[in-house]
C-alpha cells in the first residue's frame, strides 16, 4: 500500500492572491480565514489576497498568514476524506502539519506563529544579522564554510534543503565572509537572501526561549499520525516530545533532506505540498527522485494531486 505524506510550506512561499479562490468558493477554507482573522484580529483575507507585499512579508504577518492558507488547502482535502500516513512542514509548516495532525488547535496555532515571528524579529537588531543561499556545494563543505568564516562572527548552517542547495545564517559581516568563501570553493551560487533576521542559528536562542513559555500553555495531544520534525528528522509519535522541539527548531538548521529522506525510509511514496507555491515539491523531486510529489495551492492543482492520490490510495 502507499503511503502518503502531507507537507506544508514555510516562511519565503508567501505571495499576494495565495488562498483567494479557496476561501471564494470552499466554505471550509473560507471559515479558515473567518476564525483566523478572529483569533489575531487582522483581516488575513485581505492580507493574503491584497497585501501590501511589505505588510504581507512581514515575520509575524507571513507566518500566520501561510498558515491561514495552508489549513485552507488541509480542509479542501480533508473533505475528500482521504487518508494520509505521516505529516512534516518546512519550519513554520511544521506548525501547519500539526494541525493537520490533530496535535494544535487551529487557533492555538495561529496565535503562536504570530508570536514566534514576532520573537524571532526581535531576537536580532535590524541589519546585525542576514541569510544566504549557498548553491552547488557539499553540506560539508558548507560546514567547513561557516567554521572558517566563524572567526569574525556568528555564521551558522540554517537550512539542509536538497542536495547542493544549504542555507546559512549569521552575523551580518560573518555571513559576508561565508559568502566570499564559498565563492572561492566553487560554489554555483552564493547570494543574500531577502529576510528580515537569520533565522535558524543559535542567534534565535531567546525567541526559542520566548516561544517556550507560549507553548507551556498550549495543551498538545499525540499525533493522530507521525511527525517527522526538522530540528532531528525523527518520527515523533507523542504530543510530549512536540514543545522541545519546536523550540529547538528556531535555533536549530531545519533538516529537509533528512526529513524527506526518513519519511522515504518509513515507506512514504507519494508527497503533497498543501499551501501557497511548491518549494517544497521541487526540493522532494530532487531528494527523493522515485517519490511523487504534488502541490496543492488552489482548487486547478487540488484537482489535479487529488485525482492522483485517489489513483494511488
Amino acid at each position: 500500500m502507499n503511503k502518503i505524506a502531507l507537507v506544508f510550506p514555510g516562511q519565503g512561499s508567501q505571495q499576494i492572491g495565495m488562498g483567494r479562490d479557496l476561501w471564494g468558493q470552499v466554505p471550509e477554507a473560507r471559515s479558515i480565514f473567518d476564525q483566523g482573522s478572529q483569533t489575531l484580529g487582522i483581516d488575513l483575507a485581505h492580507l493574503c489576497f491584497e497585501g501590501p507585499e511589505d505588510a504581507l512579508t512581514l515575520t509575524a504577518n507571513a507566518q500566520p498568514a501561510i498558515l491561514a492558507v495552508s489549513m485552507a488547502a488541509f480542509a479542501v482535502f480533508q473533505r475528500e476524506g482521504l487518508r494520509f500516513d505521516y505529516v512534516a512542514g518546512h519550519s513554520l509548516g511544521e506548525y501547519s502539519a500539526l494541525v493537520a495532525a490533530g496535535s494544535l488547535r487551529f487557533d492555538d496555532a495561529i496565535r503562536t506563529v504570530r508570536k514566534r515571528g514576532e520573537f524571532m524579529q526581535e531576537a536580532v537588531a535590524p541589519g546585525a544579522g542576514s541569510m544566504a543561499a549557498l548553491l552547488g556545494l557539499e553540506k560539508e563543505q558548507v560546514f567547513a564554510v561557516c567554521e572558517e568564516a566563524g572567526g569574525t562572527g556568528v555564521v551558522e548552517v540554517a537550512n539542509l534543503n536538497a542536495p547542493g542547495q544549504v542555507v546559512i545564517a549569521g552575523e551580518t559581516e560573518a555571513v559576508g565572509l561565508a559568502i566570499r568563501l564559498a565563492r572561492e570553493r566553487g560554489a554555483k551560487r552564493a547570494v543574500r537572501l531577502q529576510v528580515s533576521a537569520p533565522f535558524h542559528c543559535s542567534l534565535m536562542r531567546t525567541a526559542g526561549e520566548r516561544l517556550r513559555g507560549v507553548l507551556q500553555g498550549i495543551p498538545i495531544p499525540d499525533p493522530s499520525v507521525p511527525l517527522v520534525n526538522n530540528a532531528d528528522a525523527e518520527v515523533l509519535t507523542r504530543g510530549v516530545e512536540i514543545p522541545g522541539s519546536l523550540v529547538r527548531q528556531v535555533s536549530s538548521p531545519v533538516r529537509w533532506e533528512e526529513v524527506v529522506r526518513r519519511l522515504v525510509k518509513e515507506g512514504v511514496t507519494l508527497f503533497l505540498e498543501l499551501g501557497p507555491g511548491k518549494v517544497l515539491t521541487g526540493l522532494i523531486r530532487r531528494i527523493a527522485k522515485d517519490a511523487i510529489a504534488l502541490n496543492a495551492q488552489d482548487l486547478a492543482s487540488m484537482r489535479v494531486a487529488l485525482d492522483q492520490v485517489k489513483a494511488l490510495a
